[in-house]
């Protein structure tokens, strides 16, 4: 079991967006009835629950019944999805140069995945591990050795084929299909969920290389987890918080039992960073409020109950104590 609430970029979850239309369906009711703000994917800030997502995830596996979505949501990633990690990946001058950056940086993306190289006579032998979420084959680890399949494909070109992939699951019904896609031996039931490529490969110069670009989005990167590993316990009160607004009862005592403490723990650990859960639950509030009040589909109503308000008149007073203005008069002004 995991040992905090665990989060991912919410850039990230722009694929999983791409994935559910492929279904032909409506992705916002799969994000609404997981509680994901479908409006905070472009913020590059922004981090959403793990819990979350393999919610959103499960629901459309019910739906659709394909043993095959992890295949398909390879098919449908883009270097946007990773944010400065994606372009910088492409920008690598090398396979291995481009792993190496992965390995550094893929907790920016998703902090419950980690990636390991080892060289091997000839060969390179990536190796994805994932903390236990009680989730199926299908997402947890199809969906990342095909990711990472595409992102050295579209690196190296399409003609690029491993010696081997192994997976820590029996397979399924459609085992076929992943020697279609990696178009090598695939072996299941092994220890690990891994990916060997030649070494003559992965050194192999690359014609997209950029050294500058690479080096740019490297510095964002450095930056982020630099912020990210400061306010660690703050971005999980963030996350908690975002996930129990709608139920209108989050409390110190809930966001504590969310990030697995105490809600003394909680308190001193958030003091040692220069704030208070009551702060953090303004701010979260307040940036929320601007977001959602551009959105004139919303009602000022359902603004109200998806900021964990009461009641409409102590969204009124605490959005003028923010702005200066009533929602009302916002709107109007906007």
């Amino acid at each position: 079991m995991t040992t905090k609430d665990q989060t991912m970029l919410a850039s990230a979850t722009g694929l999983m967006w791409k994935v559910i239309e492929s279904y032909g369906l409506d992705p916002e009711p799969y994000f609404r009835k997981a509680r994901i703000d479908p409006r905070l994917i472009n913020d590059p800030q922004a981090r959403f629950s793990l819990t979350l997502i393999d919610r959103a995830y499960r629901e459309l596996y019910e739906t659709v019944n394909d043993p095959c979505m992890g295949l398909k949501v390879a098919s449908l990633w883009h270097p946007s999805n990773l944010a400065s990690l994606g372009y910088a990946w492409l920008a690598s001058s090398t396979l291995y140069t481009a792993l190496n950056r992965l390995s550094r940086y893929v907790r920016i993306i998703n902090d419950a995945i980690a990636v390991g190289l080892e060289e091997q006579g000839d060969n390179l032998v990536i190796t994805i591990t994932s903390d236990d979420r009680e989730m199926p084959a299908y997402y947890q680890e199809d969906s990342s050795s095909a990711i990472l399949m595409s992102m050295c494909r579209a690196n190296y070109g399409v003609e690029l084929n491993p010696v081997s992939v192994s997976f820590k699951h029996p397979g399924s019904a459609c085992s076929g299909e992943y020697y279609s896609f990696f178009r090598c031996p695939v072996e299941f039931g092994a220890e690990f969920n891994q990916i060997v490529l030649p070494l003559d490969v992965v050194n192999k110069p690359l014609t997209s290389s950029n050294p500058q670009l690479a080096q740019i989005n490297d510095q964002v990167m450095i930056n982020y987890l630099a912020r990210l590993d400061k306010e660690d316990i703050v971005q999980q009160v963030k996350a908690a918080i975002i996930d129990q607004l709608p139920s209108g009862n989050v409390t110190e005592d809930t966001v504590a039992e969310a990030v697995y403490t105490s809600k003394r723990s909680l308190q001193r650990k958030l003091n040692e960073k220069g704030t208070t859960f009551k702060t953090i639950l303004t701010e979260v509030r307040q940036d929320l409020a601007l977001k959602y009040i551009h959105d004139r589909k919303l009602t000022l109503t359902e603004i109200s109950f998806m900021l964990g308000f009461s009641e409409m008149s102590s969204f009124s007073r605490a959005f003028k104590r923010w702005t200066g203005e009533s929602p009302k008069e916002f709107r109007r002004l906007d």
